[in-house]
């Protein structure tokens, strides 16, 4: 198996792919035409990338190319679609980053607070003003807003506790008893979130029902003197109603993502967020960290040790099964061996299709939430045939709106 990394990429991930019979061709200069030319003249069998972009173009002719392995979470810079019509399968690596961004976002947090960036800048300007930024109003005693509360949401759980601050969180499958589990307070929507916080959190996947969520309506709900901090996707923000709230000062923002930033790991930056006030931008660096990046090394080897010995991957991005799913059936459990297996049973007996299925392990490794996308909705003798298991805590299912 030829595998082309063309992108920067750990020592210990190319020393694994070597260690499983690869032939790695590490091009990590390669982008833009130099890639496309590359792959038609050298065509891979696997490809792995963490910023280049992989566009349709250079999949498209005569190709041994059948596996793109994003070294991260999202897949913003791979033509899916074109991968998809040429039966390229494209995986990524989710959840390794969950420390590294839970970091930035509560960086950016102390930083919006203490306005750390302008007494830096400041100082090296030669001007010493403790006046002005002796202002700044604590977090202990105030209250933290998440909006999404998958791994990367619950790391900022414990983080916000250790500095004093209450936490509440919402996400679809937040129920009031998981809640008080989390030992967290439950909102019932992003809005809802916006009212309660005296700093909001965003942690949502990109997706066509999280797109454009937080918008003016939201951003008009905030408290005056709020923090917002967005290391998710910048598409889930309505760009236009965040940079009004950030004019009128009403807000401080802390941004890894937003509208229009580079493509590139360099490059010139004349955007809007250059000049816009009341905001603190980083440069798209939330999973940049050493242990981070190991970690998602580890998992590009192990998507690539499974597509060699089966000719499948995990966590296939580009699988349109879900499209055609009608029903989420949501189902906290014990965190236990067996348990998502009878549910899968009770499934199979009625004939209900699973077309996709995330399991959330809550902290503490006590309990879980799986999340399993159905092609019709399951009877109610089904959910009640699942609730009977002693490991289930309970069992919900919500339509799905496309």
């Amino acid at each position: 198996m030829r595998v082309l990394v063309a992108d920067k990429f750990e020592d210990s991930g190319l020393t694994g792919l070597r260690a499983l019979g690869a032939e790695v061709d590490y091009r990590p200069e390669l982008s833009g035409d130099s890639l496309q030319a590359h792959l038609s003249e050298n065509p891979p069998d696997v490809l792995v990338v963490r910023s280049t972009q992989v566009t349709a173009p250079m999949l498209g002719g005569e190709s041994s190319l059948a596996l793109i392995i994003r070294a991260g979470a999202g897949t913003n810079n791979i033509d899916t679609n074109a991968a998809s019509a040429r039966g390229i399968l494209v995986t990524n690596c989710p959840g390794k980053n969950s420390y590294a961004v839970a970091e930035l976002a509560f960086g950016l947090i102390l930083a919006c607070d203490r306005h750390i960036p302008d007494n830096v800048f400041s100082l090296h300007e030669g001007k010493w003003d403790k006046k002005r930024f002796s202002k700044a109003r604590g977090l202990y005693g105030r209250t933290l807003g998440l909006v999404g509360l998958g791994k990367i949401g619950q790391e900022m759980i414990p983080r916000g506790r250790a500095f004093g601050m209450n936490v509440v969180g919402f996400a679809r499958w937040l129920t009031p008893d998981v809640a008080a589990a989390l030992n967290i307070g439950r909102a019932e929507s992003p809005l809802e979130v916006a009212e309660m916080s005296d700093v909001v959190s965003v942690h949502v996947a990109l997706t066509p029902e999280t797109k454009g969520i937080l918008g003016k309506e939201f951003f008009g709900k905030l408290r005056e003197g709020a923090i917002f901090v967005n290391t998710s996707r910048a598409e889930v923000v309505d760009q236009a109603a965040l940079e009004e709230v950030l004019r009128s000062g009403k807000i401080t923002a802390g941004l890894d993502v937003f509208d229009g930033e580079p493509s590139s790991a360099q490059a010139d930056y004349s955007g809007s967020m250059r000049d816009m006030p009341n905001v603190y931008c980083t440069h798209h660096i939330g999973a940049s960290t050493d242990q981070a990046q190991e970690a998602v090394a580890s998992e590009v080897v192990r998507i690539a040790k499974e597509f060699m010995l089966g000719g499948t991957a995990p966590n296939v991005v580009n699988i349109k099964r879900a499209e055609i799913a009608t029903h989420l059936l949501v189902v906290r459990h014990i965190d236990r061996v067996g348990v998502l297996a009878g549910v899968l049973s009770q499934l199979k007996k009625e004939s209900v299709n699973v077309q996709e299925m995330e399991n959330i392990v809550l902290g503490g490794a006590k309990a879980a939430i799986a999340q399993i996308a159905l092609d019709k909705e399951p009877t109610k003798e089904l959910i009640q045939r699942i609730k009977m298991d002693s490991s289930v805590f309970d069992a919900s299912v919500f339509a799905i709106q496309r």
